[in-house]
């Protein structure tokens, strides 16, 4: 596993063999600022996902946030700032633990950007194991960890802050997740390159 300071760039050399042997290119935004803008109607859906399901066990209103009648107050603290470090570290831990043999990995690389945190790997995953990878952080914590924090009482505003900013993060996720489901067949394999993704039908891979 490698650690960068930037994302990882695609490698002509290795796109060109990827062609050659039968892997074909997703089609997918050519820039994550593409993908962020693309994204926007995904964050509303997941944020709202997230209100959802804290609703289930604990009240949630905008005037926990500062909205009120009389304006808007917003107090940031340490303790948000320091959550918000967390949140991004786990967030991007998430990805990380579910690519096989990750630490052994030489073709895996984590890192932050002045985007956030990123998670890349080269590895051949099949399409169901990359699902996970891609969906795991929205699930267990805008999902999963409010319903268990709700049951025994510990979901804080702070928390429900931080769990519907996780889900407002995951909508870039959440819009690779849907152009996989779209393009990707069923028992095929993914491969990236740099920010680039390929697939190849495990019958074909089955030929080469």
């Amino acid at each position: 596993m490698k650690i960068l300071n930037k994302l990882p760039k695609s490698n002509p050399n290795l796109h060109v063999d990827l062609i050659k042997n039968g892997w074909i290119p997703m089609k997918e935004p050519k820039n994550l600022i593409s993908a962020i803008l693309l994204s926007i109607p995904l964050m509303i859906i997941a944020s709202m996902i997230s209100i959802g399901v804290i609703n289930i066990f604990s009240s949630i209103s905008l005037r926990d946030f500062g909205f009120t009648s009389g304006g808007i107050s917003i107090t940031i603290n340490l303790s948000v700032i320091l959550g918000l470090v967390l949140l991004l570290i786990i967030h991007e831990l998430l990805h990380l633990m579910f690519i096989p043999n990750f630490m052994k990995s030489e073709k895996t690389s984590v890192g932050l950007t002045l985007f956030g945190g990123f998670v890349v790997s080269e590895e051949e995953i099949s399409k169901s194991r990359y699902i996970v990878i891609t969906i795991a952080p929205f699930l267990i914590i805008s999902i999963i960890f409010p319903l268990i924090l709700s049951v025994f009482g510990l979901l804080t505003t702070t928390l429900k802050f931080l769990i519907i900013l996780n889900s407002i993060g995951s909508s870039v996720d959440l819009l690779n997740l849907l152009l996989i489901m779209k393009q990707v067949p069923k028992n095929a394999t993914i491969k990236s390159n740099g920010p680039n993704t390929y697939w190849k039908n495990a019958q074909t891979k089955q030929k080469c």
